[in-house]
């Protein structure tokens, strides 16, 4: 069964469809130019015709300038076949040139009319395919018309001759330009036809194999430039996704190890164990499981774009308080400036996690105290937060955003860091139309800033 929208389509390739609407427009093409050529010449012999009937007429004029109109009158100079009559005003012949001696008037040229008609008398004498002139003159001070005729053959002959191109020609051309569209159509998709190739055999499995690249600065390199850098694009999403994958198997190994060492141990020697201390660790290693796992779909959700699900006001200030009041006990000072009235149009959870987790990585960097401060700059709301820790290295701090990344292994682990904080902390960022970096502190160390649009 033939697909939808495709039932009776005997061309169903590109280039077949290219080369019959193509080779279509070629004939028509040409189709036109050949009747407005033979209409050209039609009209251009027919005035031709026209002319010298006219000369004719002016030739008899002058000849019957004289007492009496010759008998025959004198043949054209121009047109051997052209023929003469010279009418009086009751349409008598008074003359005629020697093809229509002893003949009746045969054209009349009725009172106000320049189109002369056609009497009996012309049957048998003159073909029926003529051209007529008819002038009015007058001679021996009497009014008289002078018609002249002559055949139209060359018009007929014309009328032959461009059927005869037309049924000769618009087959010809329509074989020749649907062959020639045919092979340049052809020539012109054998790159596309390479990329499809290619294309094909590009796995899930192995991202890193690329299309070719035309040397020819068209539609078609950009074509397979976009491809490439798409293929790259997804090269680089599978890896970073493999590489997600390895870490938070990794990650959530660790604590299920702990788990599961501790009851082991204590199952091993149920009668010495100190339950109350296993249960304790136990739950610990829970919560910093239950903890990676929320951070794990956190990320998830962002990476499906569903991180911010809905947005209403929010006072940033009034929210870095709210942070500052209920932080867990730290050793360092930590304090927060904001001026009044900044309020962002965003999820409120998803900007407290936000702040929270980078407030939270300043106080386990920070040797002394951590300074917060919120301000408006234009049309966005600025925040930053400083640390008189050791810094971040200039080469590290784009890497730090990035997922499990710890820039001081054993310092993190031993504070429960899942090196994913800071990568919730962008993703939140830019979900709500922001950015997040990190520069050095005046004072020394770290500073954070992050920007969030005003409501």
């Amino acid at each position: 069964m033939s697909a939808p929208g495709r039932r009776g389509l005997p061309v169903r390739t590109l280039r077949a469809r290219v080369t019959v609407v193509a080779g279509l427009a070629i004939t028509a093409a040409v189709l036109l130019g050949i009747v407005l050529l033979y209409l050209l010449q039609r009209e251009s012999l027919r005035a031709n015709i026209d002319g010298q009937l006219q000369t004719y007429a002016a030739q008899i004029a002058q000849a019957g300038s004289a007492s009496a109109w010759p008998d025959p009158l004198p043949p054209s100079t121009l047109d051997t076949n052209a023929e003469v009559q010279v009418l009086g005003a009751d349409g008598r012949v008074l003359a005629a040139s020697r093809g229509l001696a002893g003949v009746g008037a045969a054209y009349l040229l009725p009172a106000g009319s320049s189109q002369p008609v056609r009497q009996r008398a012309a049957d048998g004498v003159l073909p029926t395919d003529v051209r007529v002139i008819a002038v009015r003159t007058s001679a021996h001070g009497a009014p008289a018309t002078i018609v002249t005729a002559t055949s139209t053959g060359l018009l007929s002959l014309l009328d032959t001759e461009a059927a005869g191109r037309l049924l000769v020609g618009v087959p010809i051309t329509l074989v020749l330009s649907a062959a020639a569209v045919w092979l340049i159509v052809g020539r012109a998709l054998k790159p596309v036809e390479r990329i499809r190739r290619a294309v094909t055999e590009i796995t899930s499995v192995d991202l890193t194999r690329r299309v070719p690249e035309p040397t020819t600065d068209d539609e078609i390199r950009r074509l397979a430039n976009t491809m490439n850098d798409m293929l790259g694009r997804l090269d680089e999403a599978a890896r970073r996704q493999r590489r997600f994958v390895s870490d938070a198997s990794h990650e959530l190994r660790s604590p299920l190890a702990a788990i599961r060492t501790t009851l082991e141990v204590a199952l091993a020697h149920p009668d010495k164990a100190p339950w109350p201390t296993i249960v304790a660790r136990a739950a610990e290693q829970t919560g910093r499981l239950e903890d990676l796992l929320q951070q794990l779909l956190a990320l998830a959700r962002a990476d499906e774009r569903q991180l911010v699900t809905h947005r209403q006001p929010v006072d940033v200030g009034e929210l870095l308080d709210g942070i500052h009041g209920t932080l867990a006990p730290h050793w360092v000072e930590l304090t927060v400036h904001t001026e009044q009235q900044l309020v962002a149009s965003g999820d409120p959870s998803q900007l407290q996690r936000l702040f929270r987790n980078v407030i939270d990585n300043a106080t386990r960097h920070a040797a002394h105290r951590v300074e917060v401060v919120g301000r408006r700059a234009d049309a966005h709301i600025l925040v930053q937060i400083d640390d008189d820790g050791p810094g971040i290295p200039l080469a590290d701090r784009e890497r730090v955003f990035d997922r499990f990344v710890r820039l001081d292994a054993s310092r993190d682990r031993a504070s429960n860091s899942t090196g994913l904080g800071l990568a919730i902390a962008r993703e939140i960022a830019h979900a709500h139309g922001g950015t997040i970096s990190v520069t050095d502190a005046p004072g020394g160390g770290a500073r954070v800033v992050v920007t969030i649009p005003v409501a």
